[in-house]
Formats: C-alpha cells, sequence, structure tokens
C-alpha cells in the first residue's frame, strides 16, 4: 500500500499539473457578472441534482483553485456532467479564475479541531483533506460541511471510474460502501461549513466565518 508521504507527494505533482500558472490576477466583480447562471442550481439551498438525485454541491467557501480544478474536469469530461460540461467548455481561464473568486466567497480555514471521531477510513484523507474538512493546499477541495450524499456520490465515482483522477481512484478504489457512507458522514458534520453560493451573494461569505 503506497505511503501517506508517497499519496502528498503525488498529489502535489498531479495538482501542479492541473494548475501550471493563473491567467492573470482573479476579478471577482467580474465573476460576479460571469456567475449569475451557476446561482440558479448552486445557489438554492438543497437543490438537488436531476440523475442521479443527490444535492448540488455548496461552493461557497470553497477554494477558488480547487474549483478552476473542477470546471477544467467538467470541460474535459474528465467529471461526466453534461449540464457542467456545457457550461464550462466555453470559459476562458480567466472566466473560470474569475467566476472561482467570486462564489468562493471568504474560503474556509483551517479550525485546527474537528468534530467527532476521525473515521478509520479518513486515516490517509487527511493528507490533503485534513481532519476538520479544509483542504491542505488551494487545489485541494475543502470538505467541511458539504452535502454528505455529494460527497457519496463523488467518491462511488471515483471508484468506479467514472470521475477521472489518478489519486483519487487511487484512494477511493479500496473503499466499501460502509467506508464510503462513513466518510460522508463525518466530512459533511465538520464546522464551519460550505455554503450555497446565495450567502456569497448577500452576505460575501458563508455564515459563521
Amino acid at each position: 500500500m503506497m505511503s501517506r508521504s508517497a499519496w502528498l507527494a503525488l498529489s502535489l505533482t498531479i495538482a501542479g499539473l492541473a494548475m501550471p500558472g493563473l491567467a492573470a490576477a482573479a476579478d471577482a466583480a467580474r465573476g460576479e457578472k460571469l456567475a449569475y447562471t451557476c446561482h440558479g442550481c448552486h445557489g438554492i439551498p438543497n437543490h438537488k441534482n436531476a440523475y442521479p438525485i443527490y444535492n448540488v454541491p455548496k461552493l461557497g467557501g470553497q477554494h477558488a483553485a480547487y474549483l478552476v480544478v473542477a470546471l477544467k474536469a467538467y470541460s474535459s469530461q474528465e467529471r461526466a456532467h453534461p449540464t457542467m460540461h456545457s457550461h464550462a467548455i466555453g470559459m476562458s481561464e480567466q472566466d473560470m479564475q474569475d467566476i472561482a473568486a467570486y462564489l468562493s466567497g471568504e474560503e474556509l480555514k483551517p479550525s485546527g479541531k474537528s468534530v467527532g471521531t476521525l473515521p478509520k477510513a479518513a486515516q490517509t484523507c487527511v493528507a490533503c483533506h485534513g481532519p476538520d474538512g479544509v483542504g491542505i493546499l488551494p487545489e485541494y477541495p475543502n470538505l467541511a460541511g458539504q452535502h454528505e450524499d455529494y460527497i457519496r456520490n463523488s467518491l462511488a465515482g471515483y471508484r468506479s471510474g467514472q470521475r477521472k483522477n489518478a489519486v483519487m481512484a487511487g484512494m477511493a478504489t479500496a473503499l466499501t460502501d460502509a467506508d464510503i457512507r462513513e466518510l460522508a458522514r463525518y466530512y459533511s458534520s465538520q464546522r464551519p461549513s460550505l455554503c450555497s453560493t446565495d450567502e456569497v451573494r448577500r452576505h460575501g461569505k458563508c455564515k459563521g466565518l
């Protein structure tokens, strides 16, 4: 089994390949204008994906750099989602940077503590996502307070290969259904929490930050 340090090194390598550099300084004001359609799904608390049915992810408080990574994955269809692909395929690098800067608002920061007991299956997850669900690098997603069913669906996608990511595929392959449920429950319960983009639109950040 690959060691935690080896996984981290591989993660850093892939993150570097995925994020070769910023197009220019992100312009959140421009991102606000470009992101008006995003609120139709991500700005509605508990809004559901059509099929398969799960809550669309919370983006408020997310790492902006990770949102760019995600948009690129949808654009290239490394993540299979027709609606997200149709949105992302027409975006320039600068568009992605600006939209991400706006939608994330104030990014979550490590709390230094976690809610509940870290699951055994999470021993390798903490190398990238931390014990409190805050990604240790900007390219790693914050999981704290993310919808439980969304985390379950994402992990199942990495395990099946529907989502393409070398690091996450390797991590998810060994997970059982019970592991996935336990991990999703744990990380979704962490606080402070991610939020819908509607909170960012009204307050500039998630409540509690």
